[in-house]
């Protein structure tokens, strides 16, 4: 017996069986896409625009120092896997005394003052000697000489990209410095005695650059420091200022 096998010919698909993606599933991709293309953008562009628009008319200072002088067994200052809320990471250790007893034996009632800067909305800040953590409050370096003393008071704060700015938050306290220009005030108030500074010079150095810490005393000096572009590691952004 023979057999014969026919083909059936296909049916067409009727329209209902096709499958169509829901409207709105298109539209919840399309809403995350641009949700990660306006994140990508907000963090990237502030560093760009301070590129471009501020860090190119800062002074440019060519350390006089050899690369050597910054190495010291294999630890250079400013990696990436640091903690840089805490200051003790900010530069390599030296296994010195960090509470500065002969600066704080000048004045043992307090080891905080306050800080201001009018043009950034920041009032009374608080500034501690002796401490590491800048998640707490403005950090003065050990070893560097007290508000209104001859020398160089240097005073590091921690930041973050400019949309985050909280003049309030120590995290986030010195993100716009940047804005700073020559002739603007900081306002220190220590030991119930009111310093003005005057801004006199913005630049940024390298993360290995020690000369940020240099004690000149020709003068009263104020130093502030933190890192650039704000909300990256890269660099140290350095606002020198001047008693009056």
């Amino acid at each position: 017996m023979t057999y014969i096998y026919v083909k059936n010919k296909p049916t067409p698909k009727s329209h209902k069986n096709t499958k169509v993606i829901p409207t709105k599933r298109k539209y919840f991709a399309l809403g995350f896409l641009a949700i990660g293309i306006i994140t990508f953008w907000s963090a990237i562009f502030p560093i760009i625009k301070f590129q471009l628009f501020y860090s190119t008319k800062f002074n440019p200072i060519i350390s006089p120092l050899s690369n050597k002088f910054y190495n010291q067994g294999g630890q250079v200052l400013g990696e990436v896997t640091s903690d840089y809320t805490q200051l003790s990471n900010w530069f390599i250790s030296d296994n010195t005394n960090q509470k500065t007893p002969s600066l704080l034996a000048q004045n043992d009632s307090s080891n905080n003052y306050l800080l201001s800067i009018p043009k950034l909305n920041i009032r009374d800040a608080v500034v501690t000697i002796g401490s590491m953590d800048l998640k707490k409050s403005l950090i003065q370096y050990p070893q560097t000489a007290l508000p209104g003393q001859l020398g160089n008071a240097v005073v590091f704060g921690h930041s973050v990209l400019p949309q985050f700015f909280n003049p309030k938050a120590y995290m986030t306290i010195f993100s716009t410095l940047f804005k700073l220009k020559p002739n603007d005030e900081i306002e220190l108030n220590f030991d119930n005695i009111d310093y003005k500074y005057i801004v006199e010079d913005i630049y940024e150095v390298q993360a290995t650059d020690f000369s940020v810490l240099e004690q000149r005393f020709d003068g009263r000096y104020l130093t502030l420091i933190t890192c650039s572009p704000p909300g990256t590691y890269l660099r140290r952004l350095v606002i020198k200022a001047k008693i009056i």
